[in-house]
C-alpha cells in the first residue's frame, strides 16, 4: 500500500501538526473498513484525531484510495471550518481522485521528483 499527500494537503498537514504517522493510521483504519463518508468514485472523507481533542474535534481529510494499492491524501480542513463538500467540489475532487489513482509507477516517482505529490513513509505491517 502506497500512501501520498500532494502539497496542497502537506502544507496543511505541517501547520496543523499532523504527522505521517498520523496519516498512516488514517489510512490503516480505512483499509479496516472505518470511513466517515464514501463519496464514491474511489473519493472519501476521513477523519483524523487533533491532539488532545480525539477525532470528533479535529481535522478532516479528502482522500483518493483504492484498496490494497494507494491513498492520495488531497484536502484537508477542520469541522469549524466546513462540514462537508458541496457538489462541484465532490466533482472536481472525484476528477483529480481518478488522476491520481491513474497514476503509474514511473508517473509517480516523476510526480515526487518536482514535488507534486509527498510519499508517505507508512510501515506495511500497520496497513
Amino acid at each position: 500500500m502506497r500512501v501520498f499527500k500532494n502539497k496542497v494537503f502537506s502544507r496543511y498537514a505541517r501547520r496543523q501538526r499532523i504527522t505521517d504517522d498520523d496519516l498512516c493510521h488514517a489510512v490503516a483504519e480505512i483499509e479496516s473498513g472505518l470511513v466517515d463518508a464514501n463519496y464514491g468514485g474511489n473519493l472519501f472523507k476521513k477523519r483524523i484525531a487533533r491532539e488532545g481533542q480525539g477525532i470528533s474535534g479535529g481535522h478532516r481529510s479528502i482522500l483518493a484510495y483504492v484498496k490494497g494499492d494507494k491513498a492520495f491524501f488531497m484536502y484537508g480542513f477542520e469541522k469549524s471550518a466546513k462540514d462537508n463538500l458541496g457538489r462541484n467540489e465532490q466533482r472536481d475532487y472525484k476528477r483529480l481522485a481518478k488522476t491520481y489513482i491513474a497514476l503509474n509507477d514511473a508517473q509517480l516517482a516523476l510526480a515526487c521528483g518536482e514535488n507534486i505529490l509527498f510519499e508517505v513513509n507508512c510501515d506495511e505491517k500497520d496497513l
